[in-house]
């Protein structure tokens, strides 16, 4: 099993790259091509879909879409193909919002999407996302705090996991300031 690609993209398509590691191209389909950038060294966390038929690698940007897009899939009748497109429109933390809201009109609105596979990723996955650094799709009221208070993700990224998750959410926001402000 595959966890990340580091090459050199040498294509960059509509719906996939081609990345470049020790002269092996590895075809990667992915939500959104163009954030890779064609001729620069970049990595690529990937997930190799094997059924009898095919043998797909996805790739995402951030370990974070790969693995709302593993939650996703482990949803009944919500495959690759279904998944892809919901990362390449939505951000994560809208996608999770919407399901922990039950958000279903938000849900639909993503090709293929239809109201029953809808009321399924929200019986599957509500209340079991979170954005932070132990788990990747969590909401995490440290990082939504400190986006509110303006800093940009890669900064939160940086010192979240730094951060002691005992203390109280209020301790958390000064001890991640601190850390933000070295």
């Amino acid at each position: 099993m595959f966890d990340y690609l580091n090459g050199k993209v040498t294509k960059t398509v509509a719906n996939y790259v081609v990345i470049d590691c020790g002269g092996v191209g590895y075809k990667i389909f992915t939500p959104n091509p163009y954030k890779f950038r064609e001729g620069e060294i970049e990595t690529a966390y990937v997930y190799n879909h094997i059924r009898e038929d095919e043998n797909v690698l996805y790739g995402f940007k951030t370990e974070e879409e790969r693995d709302l897009f593993l939650r996703l899939i482990d949803v009944k009748g919500l495959g690759p193909k279904m998944a892809l497109p919901m990362l390449a429109t939505g951000s994560i933390n809208g996608i999770i919002d919407a399901i922990d809201r039950e958000n279903i009109l938000y849900l639909k609105k993503f090709p293929k999407i239809g109201e029953k596979v809808a009321r399924q990723i929200i019986l599957d996955l509500k209340g079991k996302l979170v954005m932070g650094s132990e788990s990747p799709v969590e909401s995490d009221e440290l990082v939504l705090a400190l986006e509110s208070l303006g800093y940009k993700a890669n900064d939160i990224k940086t010192v979240i996991s730094k951060v002691d998750k005992s203390l109280n959410i209020e301790q958390q926001i000064k001890e991640a300031l601190k850390l933000l402000l070295k």
